[in-house]
């Protein structure tokens, strides 16, 4: 093995600059492909006349491996480029094919590479005439070679590119003082908590409070102008001046626009040449090391900001702790911060719903002892003969009803008066969660200025302009662009909703098969005297834990196919695409978690019959709700794959990030021998960031979880809470350690996901209500309190009806409101209006109270809008001054 480093490809980029068109390279044009970059409108004068380049200044916390072998230029960007290397056996061969073309007059065989190295050998040459910096490092082994191109931005081109893509820039550090701000208060500082401000008034300590060093200074901005350089904060250090997260913003910018080929046919791009295969990977570096030095020879203040992050917040031991928000944000990008933001407040928010469904659930322990109908129940012994749960010809038998005791018990936990007061607080709950974290996002997008960021006009992606059959006009920019036929592209996606229909199908299909594998299971169980009283508890318990194992697979199988169909429907752009396929996955996994649980709370036991007159399916008895009642399954239902998602996807977590890395150092192991990582190799040894994607739906799942049957399953909030405080770690982990750094994407919000989560906000008022009215036994108590006994005495003999005579070998009883000739009494009809009208009352109401709690809280504080017309105005005083 052996080590070549060093070699500067250029210490100042072609001719030092940018025409008009090709600074124009952010989108498809006209120009040629030939196209000269000489006579720059951006670079310094005194860059011009021969002043030597200006470096970065190494700060005393920089790992050495993030900077040239200067020591001196920082490294913004890194290019991986892999070359396997042709054995003497295979050297051999290529030579005697190419020889027997020859001889037999054959055109020479295509070879891909050269069409590789020609793209990359232009692309190259054309991000130097950007002005870019490029550095090599060359690792070899006995197989490969590994190339490390590293890229650093030059001030000019920083400073040209800054105004291009209007980024803001420091005027004055905001101190934070009531005094500057008029009105100012916890909304002009989001970083800030209610429950440190809360602790406070009370005079308790704050165990929660994480003093992080070296906080991010909050600054007056405003739109960057060259031309006003001198009226910024810190405009006199230019090494220091941009971020590091900015720098890499800049030079993934030239990235992507830069051309490596013919614009014509959409040879643009960073992206496009890693999906062609012409480099491997392409990334910002870490700021150094996440490892923490031993003993306590630095200070916490000289850690690096990777480092600051693992020990204050990625840490298990900080589990308890605020995440630094704006320390997130300022090494990983407004993008990442937000999600981290919204997965805090969201998890904040479970915490008062847990406290109250463990409450729900506590009162419904303390009470069952008085609990009328399940005494009645537990006392009557043979008082009640209950007809056979099958078919008397298979061997079921009659049993009594006192048999039951222990699931009545279980059941009035889940089914009791403070189910409903549950359900209304949780649909109050969630309107109010949506509604302040809006409050919150607006704060966080002012103190992050990213309140005013819109996407620009996006350029249509790389897969889309790699496989677009022709060229159009963009009618919005005028420049030919990759175009697909709508028509066609409308036809492939109603294909795809095809597809997606029939994946909703075959999960139909599965849940009917664990339908009919719960009432094969239950017959052979009934029939055993010792599990006879357990047969459905049991039956429902493992159909539960086989539905989730076809739930993970069927999610795995169709988000795959999902990404197939999504890419094969040809998204102009990354937002287009990015939004059809959180659509088609969401709608698929809602349906694949879901339809089971929707079947036992609305379906399961209201098709049964009666005895002589049963409903069946295939020979078989339809199935009717356990024991318990239909409630305290959906319970265990929910328990099984809500927490067992959870553990599954926590295990997926922990375990596939470190496979994946143990497989890329396997790869890479020759070229690096027995010498330490360079900081480029052992951030190309991470595994490549996949985007937030998996993270939000995951949480919004979760969110259909403990909101849409939540009046099952008072517990949900709970299990959802200390879930997010592990999930917080582990994705914390996974970005400081185990995953290479991206890019510091702006965004404003969570996209298109707060869309998604009211609709399920919505649906689960709707749900609930249905579940109370024709699931739960709440309103047939109250019926018969208010109509015959208010003690409740009597009500286990009034659920109960008489099998008609002759559909039984010997009298027995069945649950339901039918007369001895097997119709429905008065009773069962009155019942009916009510449970019709209290679901019409539930939604008003809930839906009443949540429009107005969306009227009553402003989504941007008042407080905030003062500041932001108070900071326009002094931003717009300070600009006005050198004029």
């Amino acid at each position: 093995m052996s080590q070549r480093n060093g070699h500067t490809a250029s210490s100042r980029g072609g001719a030092d600059g940018l025409t008009n068109s090709a600074i124009a390279m952010d989108n498809y044009g006209s120009t040629d492909e030939t196209t000269t970059f000489a006579n720059s409108e951006y670079l310094d004068g005194d860059e011009d006349e021969g002043v030597p380049v200006e470096f970065s200044v190494r700060k005393a916390n920089d790992d050495p491996g993030t900077y040239f072998n200067d020591g001196k230029r920082k490294i913004d960007f890194v290019i991986v480029l892999e070359e396997e290397k042709l054995s003497e056996k295979q050297k051999q061969k290529k030579a005697r094919e190419e020889q027997e073309r020859i001889e037999k007059n054959l055109p020479p065989e295509e070879d891909e590479s050269v069409q590789q190295e020609a793209w990359r050998k232009k692309f190259l040459d054309n991000l130097r005439r950007y002005g870019l910096e490029i550095e090599l490092d060359v690792a070899e082994s006995d197989k490969k070679t590994i190339t490390y191109y590293k890229l650093h931005a030059p001030w000019s081109v920083l400073e040209f590119f800054a105004e291009e893509l209007n980024f803001r820039a420091p005027l004055q550090i905001y101190s934070g003082t009531a005094s500057d701000l008029p009105g100012a208060d916890a909304h002009t500082n989001p970083s800030s908590n209610w429950s440190a401000r809360m602790l406070k008034k009370v005079h308790i300590p704050n165990i929660m409070q994480n003093n992080v060093p070296n906080k991010p200074l909050d600054f007056f901005t405003c739109t960057f102008k060259r031309s006003k350089l001198h009226k910024f904060l810190g405009s006199e250090n230019k090494e220091t001046f941009f971020s590091n997260t900015e720098r890499t913003r800049v030079v993934n910018e030239i990235l992507q626009s830069c051309t490596y080929g013919k614009r014509r046919r959409a040879e643009i791009g960073i992206d496009r040449l890693l999906e062609e295969d012409v480099f491997q990977a392409a990334y910002p570096l870490h700021d150094g090391t996440e490892e923490l030095p031993k003993g306590n020879l630095v200070s916490d203040e000289d850690l690096n900001k990777r480092q600051i992050l693992y020990k204050y917040w990625a840490r298990w031991g900080c589990w308890y702790k605020y995440q630094p928000l704006d320390h997130i944000r300022e090494y990983f990008g407004e993008k990442i911060g937000i999600y981290f933001a919204w997965l805090g407040f969201y998890t904040g928010w479970l915490l008062p719903s847990s406290v109250v469904g463990v409450l729900v659930f506590l009162y419904g322990m303390i009470t069952v002892n008085f609990n009328v109908p399940a005494r009645e129940l537990c006392d009557s012994g043979g008082e009640f003969k209950m007809c056979p749960l099958c078919d008397e010809e298979i061997g079921c038998t009659f049993w009594n009803l006192s048999d039951t005791c222990m699931q009545a018990e279980v059941a009035y936990l889940f089914d009791h008066p403070g189910t409903l007061f549950f359900a209304i607080f949780m649909s109050f709950w969630a309107v109010s969660f949506l509604e302040y974290w809006k409050r919150k996002q607006a704060s966080l997008a002012h103190h992050w200025d990213v309140m005013d960021f819109e996407e620009e006009e996006e350029r249509p992606r790389p897969e889309f302009a790699a496989k677009a059959p022709m060229m159009e006009k963009n009618p919005i920019t005028g420049i030919m662009e990759p175009y697909f036929p709508e028509d066609l592209r409308k036809k492939r996606w109603l294909t795809g909703v095809g597809i997606l229909c029939g994946m909703v199908v075959l999960v139909l299909i599965f849940m009917v098969g664990v339908i009919m594998y719960r009432v094969l299971i239950d017959i052979p169980l009934s029939q055993n005297a010792l599990l006879r009283n357990e047969s459905q508890s049991i039956a429902s318990m493992s159909s539960a834990v086989v539905n989730l194992i076809l739930i993970m697979v069927l999610g795995q199988v169709y988000q795959t196919l999902a990404g197939i169909l999504n890419d094969w429907e040809m998204h102009r752009t990354q937002t287009e695409h990015e939004d059809n396929l959180t659509f088609k996955v969401f709608i698929f996994q809602f349906m694949n978690f879901f339809s089971s649980i929707f079947y036992i709370a609305f379906f399961k036991g209201k098709f049964v019959g009666y005895p002589g007159n049963y409903t069946k399916i295939f020979g078989l008895r339809n199935e009717a709700c356990s024991n318990g009642g239909c409630l305290v399954e959906l319970a265990q239902q929910l328990l099984v794959i809500m927490v067992g998602k959870q553990i599954i996807n926590n295990c997926q977590e922990v375990a596939i990030p470190k496979l994946k890395q143990c497989w890329l150092r396997y790869k890479l192991r020759g070229s690096l021998g027995d010498r330490e990582s360079k900081r480029w190799e052992a951030d190309y040894q991470l595994v490549p960031n996949e985007g937030l994607f998996e993270e939000y739906l995951e949480m919004v799942i979760q969110f259909g979880f403990i909101t849409v049957f939540v009046a099952a399953f008072p517990l949900a909030p709970l299990f959802a809470l200390l879930n997010n405080w592990i999930e917080i770690r582990l994705d914390g982990s996974k970005y400081v350690c185990e995953v290479r750094r991206s890019v510091a994407d702006r965004a404003q919000d969570i996209g298109i996901w707060y869309n998604i989560l009211e609709f399920i906000a919505n649906l689960a008022v709707i749900s609930n209500a249905f579940l109370i009215a024709f699931t739960s036994e709440l309103l047939p108590r109250l019926m018969y309190q208010y109509q015959y006994r208010f003690d409740m005495k009597g009500y286990v003999n009034f659920t109960l009806a008489y099998a008609p005579n002759g559909s039984t070998s010997e009298p027995c009883r069945y649950k339901d409101f039918r007369d001895p000739e097997g119709n429905h009494t008065i009773f069962y009809y009155q019942l009916l209006a009510v449970k019709l009208a209290f679901v019409i009352i539930f939604e008003h109401f809930v839906f009443g109270i949540g429009r107005f709690i969306d009227f009553a809280v402003p989504d941007v504080p008042e407080t905030l809008e003062i500041k932001i017309k108070r900071e326009a105005y002094l931003a717009k005083q300070a600009l006005q001054e050198i004029q």
